[in-house]
């Protein structure tokens, strides 16, 4: 039996008693008058039959379980939509939709609270327009999550949400800023074309990604990297444009579907990925993709220490009218003038053996690194 209607004027309390009733749920078009929360339901002065209803209570959580499919097609909800648990007791109600729900296009005028939702079907969300507060926080989602050209009026909270297959927030708009802490994103994410319109950063503290070793999560870090500079965080714009780079190299060495691929293609793709040897080592491994200073100091310095050992050898070097003592101290003051090329000339590298091979590399390298560190320098304080 299905309750199906379309451009009518429908009350909450009749939606409600239908889902109790377990009826499958097809709207297109209608107006939902009055508040769309499941927790009437449990109002003895509501006077809802529930006799139907699949219920799991223990002594801390009521969990309904919504087995029917549900299709709310370019609706609008004038009240609350609340599908969870009241503010005032955030783990007393769960909601588990056994089905997909849908809700594309849809209008919330006032708030949708989803919180401790499971939902084990599709999520369709494309092209809903939110104008309250929205919550999912703790939700799980076990299949596809669509939240697609979705608009955000209010404060969006995921925090602590679980997306165990892919989640799609596309084009997606956050007005006032977004909360993605804890978040978990276990397959494909797509964030490309999201933005906030407010100079609130959204907050990203744990969030983690199954599949960051291949790149998922770039689109990730860009939405929150445009966010940040917007707002003039520009600290947290650069390790978010590090971890995006970081992201693309990562999707550049495997590839789109690498998964799928036979052995012998991955290992020809693997073989091709060669040529971004380059950018790991030098890019993002020394260089940190200009955010990453320190690192520039480090290498320098264990190059000057390295070579200081070889130039402190019997013989390595030479005065001008002599040879010169051998000594670590002798050997770091000829590494550190040939590394930063300023030579003095009162030392010289033996003609014989390696030393003068070993000095032009390093007045090679020391000119290389001088120049990246200038440049990581210059990128991180000329933002803004």
């Amino acid at each position: 039996m299905a309750f199906q209607r379309e451009k009518q004027s429908v009350s909450a309390s009749e939606l409600l008693q239908a889902i109790a009733d377990g009826e499958d749920i097809h709207l297109s078009q209608c107006t939902i008058t009055g508040p769309l929360d499941v927790n009437r339901l449990f109002q003895p002065e509501e006077k809802f039959q529930i006799d139907k209803l699949q219920l799991l209570e223990t002594e801390s959580r009521k969990t309904l379980i919504l087995s029917q499919p549900m299709v709310f097609d370019k609706c609008f909800f004038e009240e609350n939509t609340v599908f969870g648990c009241p503010w005032s007791q955030p783990d007393s109600v769960a909601v588990k939709f056994e089905s997909d729900v849908i809700f594309n296009s849809s209008t919330f005028k006032a708030q949708a609270r989803f919180r401790n939702a499971q939902f084990c079907g599709i999520a369709g969300f494309d092209g809903c327009n939110f104008g309250g507060v929205v919550t999912f926080k703790a939700a799980i989602f076990h299949k596809d999550a669509k939240f697609r050209t979705a608009g955000f009026s209010g404060y969006c909270l995921l925090g602590d949400a679980d997306f165990r297959a892919s989640a799609r927030f596309t084009n997606t708009h956050f007005a006032k800023g977004a909360n993605f802490s804890g978040v978990t994103f276990r397959d494909s994410t797509d964030f490309d074309g999201v933005y906030s319109s407010s100079r609130a950063v959204p907050a990203y503290d744990s969030v983690s990604f199954g599949r960051q070793r291949y790149g998922e999560d770039e689109s990730f870090w860009r939405f929150i990297k445009q966010s940040a500079q917007e707002a003039g965080y520009y600290h947290r714009a650069g390790e978010c444009f590090y971890n995006e780079r970081r992201a693309r190299l990562r999707a550049k060495l495997y590839g789109p579907n690498y998964d799928l691929l036979s052995f012998s293609k991955k290992l020809l793709r693997r073989v091709a990925a060669v040529r971004l040897l380059p950018e790991l080592v030098f890019g993002s491994l020394l260089f940190g993709y200009g955010e990453r200073p320190v690192r520039v100091l480090a290498a320098s310095a264990l190059i000057i220490l390295l070579c200081a050992i070889m130039y402190a050898q019997p013989g390595a070097l030479v005065y001008r009218h002599g040879d010169a003592e051998p000594s670590l101290l002798q050997g770091l003051y000829f590494s550190t003038i040939t590394f930063t090329t300023l030579g003095y000339g009162d030392l010289y590298p033996s003609p014989h053996g390696f030393c003068r091979i070993l000095s032009m590399a390093e007045a090679v390298a020391g000119g290389c690194l001088i120049a990246l560190f200038v440049v990581c320098l210059a990128k991180r304080f000329s933002r803004g």
